[in-house]
């Protein structure tokens, strides 16, 4: 699925140097000052999935190879964005380019400086302050800008759908304007969309394909300093939409490729620190996106396939090949838990465990599966 998730915020806040942690190599140039990133710069990064080394253990031992069978991870893009200014829904700064590049993708990371400049007394020189005075501030002027441009957007809506609206005969055309009339309310008001409640099902698709900037799902990521990070991990409400990470950390631990994965924990426990901050960072936008992974197992290769949250065991078939959507039989499932637990498939079926779906099973996350189809 070509899904995206952009990383965005003002200038400096440490969006190209998180970006290059995520991608493992420097793409993005980091600088110290404003509008280093012009334009977009995008990676493809795997989805850290623990459950996929297991299964191509249990695959290896019961399919009696001498080697693991590949490993395909699900995957994210992620677009590191131009930095925004006070102003930007005018024009200010790279505003209506930053804007454009917004609307392309499909979710949001919002970094957040919460890091103290470095002293000048050490001989570092201060990282640049463009706009930025604190996180909560920083928040409402991004947050602004995409309102004010929304607003932009929604008046336009507004007037098309008005005119639409006249001598239509269909039904839903004035719940569509009922609808762009609250939006248009509550950004006047200052207020960020965010989740709406459409009401009726059938608008949810039109809904989510509206080019508004403030209905995509947001991460707020606060960049903190090195010294800080571990004790604000300890101390973090658990919050879907809000997390901390050093993106300083981050960037150094994605340098340190030469290190064994005993070295790389061991590092990590001397900060303090018990998984990489991009693993948290990556599976909680893969989570932004309403994203699940099915996976399946062979000598060929063990494979986690991404499909939205209420995919049906026919189109999640169809991820694979649209030919298997179209002679869609049935499938075999078994939930990863109760794979690992029976040690193998033979096991598992002698048991009663794997499960035969039809065309209305909805997949859940982890189902381990195999599709039969029709040629």
């Amino acid at each position: 699925m070509n899904l995206s998730v952009g990383i965005v915020g003002l200038p400096n806040v440490g969006k190209s140097t998180l970006f290059n942690a995520l991608l493992k190599k420097r793409v993005a140039l980091s600088a110290n000052y404003p509008f280093a990133t012009i334009e977009p710069n995008t990676g493809v990064v795997a989805v850290p999935d623990e459950r996929l080394g297991k299964l191509a253990e249990l695959t290896k031992a019961e399919e009696k190879m001498e080697s693991l069978p590949p490993i395909m991870p699900a995957v994210v893009e992620f677009v590191d964005i131009a930095g925004l200014v006070k102003g930007a829904s005018t024009g200010a700064g790279l505003g209506n380019q930053f804007l454009s590049h917004i609307r392309e993708v499909d979710a949001i990371i919002h970094v957040l400086r919460d890091f103290e400049d470095p002293s000048t007394s050490s001989g570092q020189v201060p990282i640049i302050r463009e706009g930025s005075t604190d996180p909560k501030s920083d928040r409402e002027i991004v947050e602004t800008e995409l309102a004010l441009a929304d607003l932009q957007v929604i008046e336009k809506l507004v007037s098309a759908a008005e005119k639409e609206i006249r001598g239509s005969k269909d039904s839903l055309d004035p719940q569509k304007l009922e609808i762009l009339k609250n939006i248009k309310a509550e950004l006047e008001q200052g207020r960020i969309i965010g989740k709406f409640n459409v009401g009726d099902e059938r608008l949810k698709g039109w809904f989510n394909s509206l080019p508004l900037l403030t209905i995509k799902p947001a991460l707020h990521v606060f960049n903190v300093d090195e010294g800080s990070y571990a004790h604000r991990l300890e101390h973090e409400v658990a919050n879907e939409n809000e997390m901390v990470i050093s993106a300083k950390i981050e960037e150094e631990l994605s340098e340190l490729s030469e290190l064994s994965e005993e070295e790389r924990g061991e590092y990590l426990k001397e900060l303090g620190i018990s998984e990489p901050g991009l693993n948290r960072l990556i599976k909680k936008a893969y989570s932004l996106l309403g994203l699940i992974s099915f996976l399946t197992a062979g000598k060929k290769e063990v494979r986690a396939w991404t499909i939205k949250k209420g995919t049906k065991a026919p189109q999640a078939a169809g991820v694979i090949h649209t030919d298997f959507e179209k002679g869609f039989i049935r499938s075999q499932v078994i939930e990863y838990e109760k794979l690992i637990e029976a040690g193998s498939l033979k096991t598992a079926k002698e048991k009663g465990w794997v499960r035969t779906e039809g065309k209305e099973y909805e997949m859940k996350d982890g189902d381990v599966v195999e599709f039969l189809v029709s040629n």
